[in-house]
């Protein structure tokens, strides 16, 4: 009985953690929640009335949510800086609410400069978001002068508390997140081998949905590897391990999405496409059962299964676990391969690889392990695998990035535009009402927070108007069956702050909808509630988001192609950095920092990713160019993934006898760099004619002289290079550059 609720608990936990990477979300909603509930529990007995038990909570959300910094010292130090700042500004607040000219100009000045201390980095943004939402605090809660010292009591419990339970009661260090990111890291590759479990078996009505959890699982894996690898720095002990940590991380997923591509490939008729994986509503390839006797699909099955259990099993596992490992390692050396044709005997052999990557994850997140029951070829990969670590060094430093000046700086620009936007915001909230106008230079200010360009402060705009609508709905329900009862109030508060804050990194709809649900209760706390104070909270929420879209596309505006345009070229050039590095190395070049140009690659298309959103969202009329912007994105997560897989290749030279350089390949892959170059001048310019060029495949390009590629140049390298080029290429239609074929 014991054993079994020890296997639900790690089961339940390694569920939380492939939901909630890191815990992040949770972490977020306990913290602010403690602070709220630990704040009313001190001014409640003290006989603070419902204003200031409002204020308080209000200022214990934002001194919590609004602290993103990973040091603790540095949280600590925004933390007791930004009290003093909520304590200027909610006297202002107060003083300036009785001269209405005077108040509103000091308002949008406080909002430039709010924005535009996002330039200073985590602090600034921190300090300016306390000081705009402390100000609002006291819109909100009508301060006035003669009432100033109960609310700067109120502010002041609000920061101790918020700072107690930071601290002590939900304390979070960079070692712990990243601890937790890991475990997290292992359980989604448990989901997505369960996944390939299930393609496995599924059937021709099936295949697409299985087809589409690989694709989610797949995402879902990278998302988590991009979290661990944006925390490395603070969260290891040293530079070294920092690396040791990503290799590994790179190499588990590396080598996860080529067992997927192997075993969709060995269940169709012809060879599965790599964009497959990464192009979302793809049609699943033909499929049939995998081909050879049904004794290779039942081994197959069980060696999945061993796989998920060496994946999501923690701490030694005994004699049974180093069976499974001893296994599966063993098709690594071509040992034990089942009687079936080539394309599944590549699946048992990317099943022992994928293995490999897992005892290297082990060994790098764990410590050593027992080696008392190894087979001779789980002794072969741990030595391949301490040669690898032993190479690792501290790498090359980052170049600074191109910092942009003047108006042209991002956050100058941003803060000249909700300035603007929230001057029209004033304006039209005045007309609407004297009272809650402030509503509408609130939504203003929240649609240019992470926003870039009008396409996204548009998307953004619109989500929060849905989820107010339907917020206005649910805080009209939860008004009526509260009633009078405060603290059930305040209890249903509570639950509303914690779903925000837990869905918010989720769905921006469902955060807001919480958020209106939230404030129906506080106006019922403060007896102003009323079914017109919802509906003009509707109002105003849809004149904010208009005065934003209409102040960011008139002032200083960043179209979204421009944007993505520019995202594009420099995706498009640090795909060209790696696969040259790479292709370099390979050829006998000098060895180079591979692992950071391909976190500085993911990095850039995670953004892109983010800034073609209103391109691809559902309800964008422009169909065509919502499948174009799909397509490309597809097909740059597909270079991504190749060029990823030759950088980790390339890193294996100085340990692997089975991998030497080939200096024809420095040749054979020019044509790629030249297009991949080709391609971003053509999109940076549109001047460029340049063309894209196509030829003989990249082995017939290294020569047919029979010459053994065993110590030269693995298949997997040529195959990688490949894919690569057609990938590249096939990005020049959608793109429009033209392709020229070489004459005949």
């Amino acid at each position: 009985m014991k054993a079994a609720g020890r296997s639900v608990r790690a089961r339940l936990r390694d569920r939380l953690a492939a939901s909630d990477p890191g815990l992040l979300r949770l972490t977020a909603g306990l913290r602010t929640v403690g602070a709220v509930a630990l704040t009313l529990a001190v001014l409640a007995p003290a006989g603070s009335d419902i204003t200031h038990l409002v204020a308080g909570a209000m200022a214990a959300m934002v001194a919590t949510f609004s602290i993103r910094e990973r040091r603790r010292d540095a949280q600590a130090v925004t933390l007791a800086v930004g009290l003093p700042v909520a304590l200027v500004s909610v006297s202002l607040g107060a003083v300036l609410s009785a001269r209405v000219v005077v108040g509103d100009v000091f308002f949008v000045v406080l909002i430039f400069c709010a924005v535009y201390g996002r330039r200073f980095g985590d602090r600034g943004t921190a300090l300016g978001l306390i000081g705009f939402q402390v100000y609002f605090l006291s819109l909100f809660v009508g301060a006035s002068a003669s009432g100033l010292p109960e609310l700067w009591a109120a502010l002041t419990v609000a920061f101790a508390c918020s700072a107690l339970v930071r601290f002590a009661v939900v304390p979070v260090t960079p070692t712990g997140t990243l601890a937790r990111l890991r475990q997290a890291f292992r359980a989604r590759l448990g989901r997505l081998v369960s996944a390939y479990l299930a393609l496995l078996d599924a059937g021709p009505d099936e295949v697409d949905k299985a087809l589409e959890d690989v694709r989610e699982g797949n995402a879902r894996l990278h998302e988590t590897a991009l979290m661990i690898q944006s925390r490395l720095e603070e969260g290891t002990p040293d530079e070294s391990s920092a690396r040791l940590v990503q290799r590994r991380i790179a190499d588990a997923e590396i080598a996860a999405e080529r067992l997927g591509l192997l075993l969709l490939s060995a269940r169709s008729a012809e060879r599965a496409d790599t964009l497959t994986l990464h192009l979302p509503g793809a049609p699943a390839p033909e499929v049939g059962r995998l081909p050879g006797p049904d004794e290779s699909t039942a081994v197959l099955r069980r060696d999945l299964l061993a796989l998920r259990a060496l994946v999501v099993r923690a701490g030694p596992g005994g004699t049974g676990v180093a069976q499974l490992r001893n296994r599966l390692l063993g098709y690594r050396d071509e040992e034990n391969l089942p009687a079936a044709t080539p394309a599944v005997r590549d699946v048992f052999r990317a099943v022992g690889e994928t293995a490999r990557a897992v005892m290297g994850l082990r060994v790098a997140l764990e410590g050593p392990q027992d080696e008392s029951d190894d087979s001779p070829a789980t002794a072969r990969s741990r030595e391949e695998l301490d040669a690898e670590d032993a190479a690792i060094d501290a790498g090359e430093e980052e170049e600074p990035a191109e910092r942009r000046k003047g108006l042209q700086r991002p956050t100058t620009r941003a803060a000249a535009q909700v300035a603007v936007g929230s001057t029209l915001a004033i304006a039209g909230g005045e007309l609407l009402s004297t009272d809650r106008w402030y509503w509408a230079v609130l939504t203003c200010w929240i649609v240019f927070i992470n926003t870039a360009s009008t396409g996204e402060i548009l998307v953004k705009g619109y989500r929060r108007l849905l989820g107010t609508v339907f917020g206005v709905v649910a805080g009209i329900v939860l008004a009526g069956l509260v009633g009078p009862h405060t603290w059930t109030a305040f209890a249903l508060v509570l639950v509303l702050i914690f779903t925000m804050f837990y869905t918010a990194p989720l769905s921006y709809t469902l955060m807001s909808f919480f958020v209106t649900a939230m404030l129906g209760l506080l106006y019922t706390l403060l007896h102003t509630y009323s079914w017109e104070v919802l509906v003009l909270r509707v109002e105003e929420t849809a004149l904010g988001a208009a005065c934003g879209v209409v102040a960011a596309a008139l002032v200083l505006p960043v179209r979204t192609d421009r944007r993505t345009d520019e995202l594009l070229v420099t995706v498009l050039e640090r795909l060209a950095e790696v696969t040259e590095a790479a292709v370099g190395q390979l050829s006998g070049g000098p060895a180079g920092d591979l692992l950071d140009k391909a976190r500085r690659l993911d990095q850039a298309l995670g953004d892109l990713r983010s800034a073609t959103q209103p391109l691809t969202h559902p309800v964008t009329p422009l169909r065509a160019r919502r499948t174009n912007a799909r397509y490309v994105v597809a097909l740059l997560e597909t270079c991504a993934y190749h060029a990823r897989s030759l950088a980790a290749t390339a890193e294996l030279l100085p340990t692997h006898p089975s991998i030497a350089a080939d200096p024809r390949l420095r040749g054979a892959a020019g044509r790629t760099v030249r297009n991949i170059v080709t391609i971003a001048d053509r999109v940076a310019d549109e001047d460029v004619t340049a063309p894209v060029g196509t030829g003989p495949s990249i082995a017939s390009l290294l020569g047919g002289d029979g010459t053994t590629r065993y110590g030269r140049v693995t298949d997997r390298v040529l195959r990688h290079l490949e894919r690569l080029d057609e990938a590249v290429v096939g990005l020049a239609r959608p793109l429009g550059v033209p392709v020229t074929a070489p004459d005949r």
